[in-house]
């Protein structure tokens, strides 16, 4: 086995949608940067990123109930919604950007207007829900939004949900018309056919084995090539860890203290994917349900329409599970591996205080089809056992750390950034609304380690952004100008014609 050893000046672990997302915004902001990626796996977008392994919701809080929480004394905390919305219409502007300079071609591949709804049943969820409506609908970035309790109304816009409901339970829904649904896995695939073009230098079938600081201040990575068994050393004066659930264990090693008592907890998910076209084609929308008692916040039952192959399908879930892997394609030994001296304490209590969560998983993993099939009758009351198949979607690594707010060994659902005090080396880890807020969660990654190069790259990303460093909420005027130029840009509207043109086809 021969050691190799060369020099870039970016190095990106992982060929998921965030490594995609940073190398196209650098290879944008600093095009002479040489850049290099290091994927365990044949080909990109296979993990987390991957379409079957997410819900492609193009998360804009539009549907999420878990974006927001009923308080003590009974009004609606909305502040996540509105942050998690403004980030989704970032990564659209970028998109856009993309799709314009024809860095990126056929839009449609990867994202499609969809409705998103939510949809809840009992007294107490659709007060909720309507409270939630009216919060949220005197919000610019949520207009559009309808609210229903009508049963006519809904049968309209639910028919396979309304079909043979004979409950006489209150049913309450609201939509928004103008939602997407992304997906993910061509995205990532078609940013890295971009960035292969640029001359960046993708390495498939190479495992990170190590990361460690150099005397020089530089990063110094080791690298197996599954296919040759070589070990490789690859220097970087900046690493981005992006490589999923995979990331916590890089992190350790590269010894920084910012890393230090933070551990994960692996959930992983199940899909119910119907296969008869009839029951697909009833159906078009994002419907997400309200958690049950217990369930992590990742575990919403939604009832998808997607489009996977540039074909409509139908998905439900997801079910909870319980894998001690940290990927998909990890080791059984991933969650031991992850418990160091400086983490144990945080790990312990973090088991204490979710007994709750431990035994929701166990109950999830014992489920079988057919008592997943009752939890999705509750959406679909006529669902029948043949149309139905089971997928097991990405591992998810929850954060676990220690917060002010919760103490010792607080779980943490959501996406967290780790950087270097000096900026040198970043990792991502965690889970939604990770991959729809990708834009916004990089761009806080490039301000944060590349602070020198901030004024002078201002200039293109506002040129990318056209929104960057201002809140569309407060801007009305100008989130609607972004929302049709976005929406035409990614084939979400009908192109308009221009008005002579317009003109000329009335008159004739």
């Amino acid at each position: 086995m021969s050691n190799i050893e060369t020099k870039t000046d970016v190095i990106l672990i992982g060929a998921g949608v965030m490594s995609a997302t940073l190398g196209t915004l650098l290879k944008e902001l600093a095009p002479e940067w040489n850049i290099t990626v290091f994927e365990k796996l044949d080909k990109p977008g296979e993990e987390s990123s991957h379409e079957l392994n997410n819900a492609g919701t193009g998360h804009a809080a539009l549907c999420e109930l878990n974006y927001t929480v009923e308080k003590p004394d009974g009004t609606l905390d909305i502040a996540k919604a509105i942050n998690v919305n403004e980030q989704f219409q970032v990564s659209k502007q970028f998109w856009a950007y993309l799709v314009k300079s024809n860095l990126i071609q056929n839009p449609q591949n990867f994202i499609m207007p969809l409705p998103h709804m939510s949809m809840v049943q009992g007294e107490k969820d659709v007060a909720f829900l309507k409270k939630r409506f009216e919060a949220l609908s005197k919000n610019p970035l949520f207009r559009g939004m309808e609210y229903s309790e009508d049963p006519k109304t809904l049968q309209e816009w639910i028919p396979l949900i309304m079909n043979n409901r004979n409950s006489n339970e209150p049913i309450a829904a609201t939509k928004v018309d103008d939602g997407t649904d992304v997906n993910f896995g061509n995205l990532t695939r078609m940013l890295f056919d971009h960035l292969k073009s640029k001359n960046v230098n993708m390495n498939y079938n190479h495992s990170v084995k190590d990361v460690k600081r150099t005397k020089d201040g530089k990063w110094e990575v080791k690298v197996k090539n599954l296919t040759t068994g070589a070990v490789e050393y690859h220097k970087a004066k900046f690493v981005f860890i992006g490589s999923g659930g995979g990331s916590l264990h890089l992190l350790q090693k590269s010894g920084i203290p910012e890393g230090k008592n933070i551990g994960g907890f692996p959930v992983s998910g199940i899909f119910m994917v119907c296969k008869n076209p009839d029951v697909i084609e009833k159906h078009n929308a994002k419907v997400y349900g309200k958690a049950k008692v217990g369930a992590p916040p990742m575990s919403v039952p939604h009832l998808d329409t997607r489009y996977i192959d540039n074909k409509k399908s139908l998905l439900f879930g997801p079910f909870a599970g319980f894998s001690p892997k940290f990927l998909k394609n990890g080791s059984n030994l991933d969650l031991i591996t992850s418990v160091k001296p400086d983490n144990l304490l945080t790990m312990l209590a973090a088991g204490v205080k979710e007994m709750s969560l431990t035994k929701y998983l166990v109950q999830q993993v014992m489920l079988t089809k057919e008592q997943r099939m009752e939890e999705l009758r509750e959406f679909i009351p006529d669902a029948k056992s043949e149309d139905w198949d089971l997928i097991v979607a990405g591992q998810r690594v929850q954060v676990i750390k220690d917060t002010e707010a919760g103490g010792k060994g607080t779980l943490q659902f959501g996406t967290e950034v780790i950087t270097a005090e000096d900026g040198s080396i970043a990792a991502l880890l965690g889970a939604s609304p990770g991959a729809s807020t990708a834009v916004h969660v990089m761009l806080q990654i490039i301000k944060k380690c590349f602070p020198e190069h901030m004024l002078e790259w201002e200039p293109k990303i506002k040129d990318m952004i056209p929104s960057f460093g201002l809140s569309l909420m407060e801007h009305p005027e100008l989130l609607e100008k972004i929302n049709a130029s976005t929406g035409e840009l990614l084939g979400l509207v009908e192109k308009k014609e221009p008005k002579k043109q317009r003109d000329l086809v009335l008159n004739m």
